[in-house]
């Protein structure tokens, strides 16, 4: 019988806000496995006594990026971690675009702006409406949309990221997304699974530090033929991508009508089983299937 963990975050006494946990533990137990759902930060847990751990919530992770990145570099020492710790490594920062880019992937065209760098005139574009959020974040946290003519408040938002240590990036406020919405592709075993649909985010005016509903009116979606193409395409320019038990693909579309990336979800993605019901069962038999294979252990 395989010990599988899944690893959340630490709600502090309220509510567990990932929906699939209850879900798919009980479908990895119904599957065979022994299944635990812990903290990542938990400071006894013995991690070596699972066969695979996998990284779920772990929705804090952006305010100790550091921290956790460690632990995850200790667990991979004491056994199998998915995703793959240098995967982790490479995705929680979002500078992973410009690779996708190089790559050859359609991405959405991001400046980057670290601690001690000044926005230069071209950064913060003048003529369409522009985004601003941290390399290191999650469900739109210190993340905003500004008009050319909110240039200060936008320059305003990136000192005080620089301030506390976060790099900034900034995109075009790509407007179609207003009427198409963002579509997020969710893979599992390597093979797409199921699909899903939201609004923006966005809204005009809403500030930086406001909280966000981060998957407003989520529905069930049929991806079209290329976005399958352009999620797979990014998921091959991957660094180890082979070796992904989960993945997803969050798309828009361009001025062009034509799917891009705007974000790669490997690190802590929500999986949206409750959803997709029908998905429950064939990712709890890819964690199983992870969890069995030989070679469980990642020095790095």
């Amino acid at each position: 019988m395989p010990r599988v963990a899944l690893a959340t975050y630490d709600p502090q006494g309220a509510p567990n806000r990932d929906r699939d946990l209850p879900t798919l533990a009980e479908a990895l137990t119904g599957a065979g496995a022994e299944t635990h759902v812990l903290p990542w930060d938990a400071p006894d847990t013995d991690w070596a006594a699972f066969d695979l751990v996998v990284i779920r919530s772990t929705w804090d992770y952006t305010w100790r990026t550091e921290e956790f990145l460690a632990w995850a570099e200790r667990c991979a020492k004491l056994t199998r971690l998915a995703n793959p710790l240098d995967v982790v490594r490479w995705n929680t920062d979002k500078r992973y675009l410009g690779d996708l880019a190089a790559a050859g992937v359609p991405v959405v065209p991001t400046r980057y702006l670290d601690p001690g760098d000044t926005p230069a005139a071209g950064d913060l574009p003048g003529g369409h409406e522009f985004v601003v959020k941290p390399v290191h974040g999650a469900g739109a946290r210190y993340a905003a949309r500004y008009t050319p003519g909110e240039r200060d408040r936008a320059a305003a938002q990136i000192a005080r990221m620089h301030a506390e240590g976060l790099a900034a990036m900034v995109q075009p406020y790509l407007t179609r997304i207003d009427t198409a919405g963002e579509r997020a592709l969710q893979f599992c075993g390597g093979r797409l699974v199921h699909a899903s649909r939201k609004r923006a985010v966005l809204s005009p005016g809403t500030p930086y530090d406001a909280d966000k509903v981060a998957h407003p009116d989520l529905r069930p979606w049929t991806p079209t033929p290329a976005e399958r193409a352009v999620a797979e395409r990014a998921l091959a320019a991957v660094p180890g991508g082979a070796e992904l038990l989960y993945a997803r693909v969050d798309l828009v579309d361009g001025d062009d009508g034509e799917p891009k990336v705007m974000e790669l979800e490997l690190v802590e993605p929500n999986l949206f089983l409750w959803l997709h019901p029908q998905s429950v069962a064939p990712v709890a038999q890819a964690i199983c299937q992870a969890a069995l294979a030989p070679g469980g252990r990642q020095d790095s």
